[in-house]
């Protein structure tokens, strides 16, 4: 008999492996390239259902032959995947344009479906040979998954990911010596496991460092600053919220200050670059305690709302290396509240490099939070004068558009008017954006801010608003309270100074916004007038981008894609209109399309093999394929849409992906493993054997009763617990989690884990419920359940993703619950 464990240790691997893909592709390439290549790799899994549909009883006679053949297969193919992966010469970016990259991502398809393949391949073994198992089996499964994505994220903090990528090639080859020991008993058994199990640890820490050592693209910005003689790397620090390099330049210095006055004539004090994941660069400036040299920051637009505000008390969300908080200090901020959620980069900026940026969070008045910003400014009771946004990610990467498929609670509606309450009278909201054209991220910020005034019940929300640009940021002033005809005047004197343009401010003509930095049109005051008007949808709906505020529902704020502008830019693609392209959600796209078509192949064969030898009936194989697909989609919609929900509770995607997929995963599995029990109980409770139940309702003697015949009782209470669980979810956990933001971590944990744990156990059930009853009328069709269930989670994960940039994430719960309940009346 095959050991439970070994069918646990394969699943934590398989799932550890899928995370961790996603952080490798996020420091080698771009994260929302990790989508495609990932979602297609996890066809996989469909592959397998497919395979073992196909070979039968062959494989079956050898169980635990092929149990640890494809468990060693699953570890050695995690590392050769990576490692012949990073060889290639793959440009991520150039995939639009070169036909030759096409070729290089077929090849990275099949490289990483290999290891899922593998572990599916055992997964679906262990399920197929033993039936009678089925509910335990799906629950180690689901556990397994769960200890795989928790462990990771453990694994994170102490170790490089591609350190990390050896303990996941362990989870396999541990796998392998349980499943081989399993044909002894006693004592030898116990001593071949952990022989085995030596042996696979020495095997894995034998690994040369060089195969799995990372090489970033060429294209990011800390490969073109290597590039430049005298660069050198002083530090490099992994956690769980990215890789940290920090290095200096003797020959070129750093000279980071966004929106700089082409005016200016002061240098900027020495700088040390810090990129996380190779770009997103921020920098750490020497200080010395001397003001004077600081005097360049007040050349950026950045500074306005200090020529505004006499020694403001301010509050920085996202201090990145602290050249905001040294702004503060250069205007005598008395009160400096600095909000950053990188750990590691306050410990650098405090520790490491303290003494070059002259202790910047030791300086009077100054104090750090590690925080979120909204979750920071929830439980926060202080009012402020000053609210900043400063610019944290790269050019290259916004105008690439890889932050599409990023989701980002700081910037929606609801942010805003979080912002606006912890203001005081007369304060400023203060936001920096790089500048594209045509605009994009500066307009939604614009239309964001107009919302949350009129929310707040403002009927002239543009006397509140001034947008200055630079040549290649801009700065949005939200005031609480009307900009006056003295704060114009000041944002005038500043702005002419500094050779900046109004792009909009009460009063200012259409001209006077388009003088130093001129552009081909006067996009920021048309644009700005149109969004406080009455044809405000109607801009909205013909711009060529979609520039709607962001909500917390739908938080996708670097989204700006239309369907209507594609043509145009793929027309230009290779004339450089590629860089106007939002490439996540195309990519995504792209994704859901390759997966479909190759989902199908893999739904489709298997029927094609078996016909050929003992034809199933067209109804039942279809029902059977339904129902699977309906709860394949359903689940991951599920899980998704609660991860996005509970991003914002928790704080941040390090936080919210493990808790709530190890909380669903343990969960589920726990209901898995109650599902023959459930089952058993409620047979006998009714007195029945066959697949359905009678509910009687009597009104007394001799008064009407009426029967209700429940078909598959067990999974009518199942569907029901969902609907109900999912349900109170959409109504009640908005306003539960305004009420709990404030709550320590550690008991948000707790939190989360008692809401999500009824609904995950209820999903546990459906799956087993059914793969029993198919195992005991059609066991030549479980391997492809097991299949079509691994491709609709495949399909799902994307879809969901689309799904929610389109309509917003209650929309995706609801068609979950709307999918449950087709798969209930699908099963007969």
């Amino acid at each position: 008999m095959l050991p439970l464990l070994a069918v646990a240790l394969v699943s934590a691997g398989a799932l550890a492996f899928e995370v961790l893909l996603t952080r490798l592709f996020s420091i080698v390439q771009w994260h929302h390239f990790a989508y495609m290549v990932i979602s297609i790799a996890l066809l996989g899994y469909g592959v397998s259902g497919a395979f073992l549909a196909v070979t039968g009883n062959r494989v079956r006679r050898h169980v635990g032959a092929a149990f640890a053949t494809g468990a060693i297969l699953f570890a050695v193919s995690t590392v050769a995947s990576f490692a012949v992966a990073e060889r290639l010469p793959f440009n991520a970016l150039a995939v639009i344009w070169e036909p030759r990259q096409l070729l290089y991502l077929l090849v990275l398809y099949l490289l990483f479906a290999l290891p899922f393949f593998c572990a599916a391949t055992c997964i679906g073994l262990a399920l197929v040979a033993f039936p009678e198992r089925i509910g335990r089996t799906y629950r180690y499964d689901l556990v397994g998954a769960s200890m795989g994505a928790i462990g990771l994220m453990l694994a994170l903090i102490v170790l490089f990911p591609n350190v990390a990528l050896k303990v996941v090639a362990l989870c396999g080859f541990l796998a392998a010596a349980l499943a081989i020991s399993v044909r002894e008993t006693g004592v030898v058994r116990k001593g071949r496991a952990v022989g085995y199990a030596t042996a696979a640890i020495a095997a894995c820490a034998a690994l040369p460092q060089s195969w799995t050592a990372l090489q970033l693209s060429e294209y990011k910005g800390l490969s073109q600053t290597l590039l430049v003689p005298g660069v050198k790397v002083l530090a490099e620090e992994a956690g769980l919220y990215g890789l940290l390099t920090v290095v200096s330049s003797s020959t070129i210095p750093f000279r980071y200050a966004p929106g700089l006055s082409l005016s200016n004539s002061m240098e900027p004090p020495a700088q040390l670059g810090v990129f996380t994941d190779g770009d997103g660069l921020t920098v750490i400036t020497a200080f010395d305690g001397r003001l004077e040299p600081l005097a360049y920051l007040d050349q950026t637009p950045a500074a306005l709302p200090y020529h505004l505000l006499e020694k403001p008390e301010v509050l920085i969300l996202g201090v990145g290396g602290g050249a905001d908080v040294l702004l503060a200090l250069l205007h005598r901020a008395p009160r400096i509240d600095a909000v950053e959620l990188n750990p590691q980069l306050v410990r650098l900026v405090s520790k490491r490099f303290a003494e070059f940026a002259g202790r910047l969070y030791e300086q009077p008045g100054v104090q750090i939070h590690v925080a979120e910003a909204r979750s920071f400014v929830a439980g926060s009771r202080d009012r402020y004068d000053l609210i900043q946004l400063p610019l944290l990610d790269s050019f290259a990467t916004a105008a690439a558009g890889t932050h599409s498929l990023s989701e980002s609670y700081i910037y929606t509606i609801e942010a805003f008017e979080q912002y606006l309450d912890h203001l005081r009278p007369g304060g400023y909201l203060a936001i920096t954006r790089w500048l594209k054209l045509p605009p994009r991220d500066s307009l939604r910020l614009f239309a964001t801010a107009v919302s949350a005034l009129e929310h707040r019940g403002i009927g002239e929300p543009g006397r509140h608003l001034a947008l200055v640009r630079s040549w290649n940021t801009t700065t949005l002033l939200v005031k609480n309270g009307p900009v006056t005809g003295e704060d114009a005047a000041a944002i005038r004197r500043f702005a002419e100074e500094r050779a900046f343009d109004l792009g909009f401010l009460r009063g200012v003509s259409r001209e006077e916004a388009n003088r130093f930095n001129v552009l081909d049109q006067h996009y920021f005051f048309d644009s700005a007038v149109a969004l406080l008007g009455p044809q405000r949808k109607e801009f909205l709906r013909h711009y060529k981008f979609d520039v709607a505020p962001a909500t917390d529902d739908r938080p996708y704020f670097f989204d700006f894609f239309k369907w209507q502008a594609l043509p145009e830019l793929l027309e230009r693609r290779t004339l450089g209109g590629a860089a106007l392209l939002d490439w996540g959600y195309v990519v995504l796209v792209a994704t859901l399309v390759q997966a479909s078509v190759l989902a199908l192949v893999l739904i489709l064969t298997p029927l094609l093999w078996l016909g050929r030898h003992r034809p199933p009936a067209a109804l039942a194989r279809w029902r059977i394929a339904l129902y699977f697909l309906a709860i394949g989609f359903a689940f991951l919609f599920v899980e998704i849409a609660s991860i996005q929900r509970f991003v914002l509770f928790l704080g941040h995607p390090v936080y919210a992906i493990p808790v709530v997929l190890c909380a669903f995963l343990f969960f589920a599995g726990l209901g898995s493993g109650f599902a023959p029990r459930l089952t058993a109980r409620l047979d006998a409770l009714q007195g029945l054997s066959a697949p359905g139940a009678l509910i009687r309702f009597s009104g007394g003697e001799g008064r009407c009763r009426w029967v209700v015949r429940v078909r598959h009782p067990a999974l009518a209470l199942a569907v029901a617990g969902i609907v109900a669980a999912a349900v109170l979810h959409l109504v009640a956990a908005p306003s539960l989690f305004r009420w709990l933001m404030p709550l320590p971590d550690t008991l948000k944990i707790a939190v989360s884990l008692v809401l999500i744990a009824p609904l995950a156990f209820f999903m546990g059930l459906p799956f087993p419920l059914a793969l029993v009853r198919v195992a005991a009328a059609r066991p030549g069709l479980v391997p492809w359940a097991w299949g079509i269930n691994g491709c609709a989670s495949v399909l799902s994960a994307i879809l969901a993703i689309l799904l929610a940039m389109s309509l917003g994430f209650s929309a995706v719960l609801l068609i979950a619950i709307g999918l449950y309940l087709v798969a209930a009346a699908t099963l007969r």
